[in-house]
């Protein structure tokens, strides 16, 4: 009876999370040309150019301090490209960024009013269902942001970006932070997304969900066919 019990406590811990149905778009959402960062002296990368096609699968792959995080920021609109490159919007893009830092969380405010804030046409009773899904009810709706945990910040950054109906997931390491449960619910989500999704990530798992069809390796943003060899990178980035 107990090991029974202890099944359904587990099971009742994990988020069920579904990426939404995408918005409808053009053919390319998503153009970027002559991309280049620069920190003061430093050059990050320089001339990244980079067309997401309607549900198409990348990977941004790079060495640590290539610019894999900055490049997703500049798509995402983040932070500006230096020099005259920039970005193009296709016809109905919607973006979802997931950021690696939780930038997208505000921690001064509630789970709830983080929320709110991320989906304003959703009406309360589908956030509190949203919320529920991904384990946030009760008083943790009351609970600042800054308070959770990493894996609650991750939980809590999906949920909002699951209401968005984006047509391209900008995601920054989907999976840190995750128990083992959450982490297959994210990776099951991922398979069955039909959108277009750019991934930066250290997790060889995520990288099979996805399937990826290309792949960008800063900081020269070469573009290439996905070939089983670059695990090998994702593996040591």
């Amino acid at each position: 009876m107990m090991d029974s019990l202890d099944e359904v406590r587990v099971e009742d811990k994990v988020a069920h999370i579904s990426f939404p149905e995408p918005a409808p778009c053009g053919k390319t959402p998503l153009n970027a040309t002559g991309l280049t960062k620069m920190y003061g002296s430093l050059e990050v990368f320089a001339g990244v150019d980079l067309a997401i096609d309607k549900g198409s699968r990348v990977v941004v792959l790079g060495f640590n301090g290539a610019g894999k995080t900055t490049l997703l920021k500049l798509l995402a609109g983040v932070e500006r490209t230096d020099g005259e490159g920039g970005i193009v919007s296709g016809h109905g893009l919607r973006i979802g960024y997931f950021a690696q830092e939780h930038d997208t969380i505000a921690p001064d405010k509630t789970v709830w009013e983080n929320t709110v804030y991320a989906c304003p046409d959703v009406n309360e009773p589908e956030l509190r269902s949203l919320l529920g899904a991904f384990m946030f009810s009760g008083d943790k709706l009351q609970q600042p942001a800054g308070t959770l945990s990493g894996g609650e910040k991750t939980r809590l950054a999906l949920a909002t970006l699951v209401s968005s109906r984006a047509n391209v997931l900008l995601l920054d390491e989907p999976t840190n932070n995750l128990d083992p449960q959450s982490r297959e619910q994210v990776l099951d989500a991922l398979r069955t997304y039909t959108g277009a999704v750019v991934l930066v990530t250290h997790d060889p798992g995520a990288v099979k969900a996805l399937e990826p069809e290309r792949v960008i390796v800063l900081p020269d943003g070469t573009e290439d066919l996905w070939s089983d060899d670059y695990m090998e990178i994702v593996e040591l980035a």
